[in-house]
């Protein structure tokens, strides 16, 4: 089976990926990792540069982890994108990072990961950064 994680560039994502490596070993299974982003701005903050996931990759690969690093851009949402990626490869655990918002953001903005845990067919890990 696969543990997913939903990476970005951030300390919240940071956390997620080492949650997911812990559960990796825990598991004794494969690691997908994805970064999506619409495309649809200039600057997304969550699109992670190459330089970003040539790091990823490496620290995965000096870990002996069997990975699989994967990069959408233009696809839609990443919510959206997590929960059909996570039925398609029929994961065992999906893993987000979650960063504070107020409760005011979360009613006018939505949550991402409040879709994600709400429409996951699978356990969903939501983990802060520390």
């Amino acid at each position: 089976m696969t543990v997913l994680v939903g990476y970005v560039p951030t300390k919240e994502g940071e956390a997620a990926l080492a949650a997911g490596v812990a559960e990796v070993r825990l598991r004794h299974e494969r690691l997908l990792v994805l970064n999506t982003s619409r495309g649809d701005a200039y600057a997304d903050p969550r699109l992670a540069q190459e330089h970003d996931l040539d790091i990823v990759r490496r620290d995965l690969a000096e870990l002996g982890i069997d990975f699989e690093v994967r990069q959408l851009v233009g696809s839609g949402d990443a919510a959206d994108e997590l929960v059909a990626l996570a039925a398609a490869e029929h994961v065992s655990l999906l893993v987000i990072g979650l960063r504070h918002r107020t409760p005011v953001g979360k009613l006018i903005l939505g949550s991402a990961a409040q879709r994600i845990l709400l429409n996951a067919d699978c356990p969903v890990l939501a983990v802060k950064a520390t």
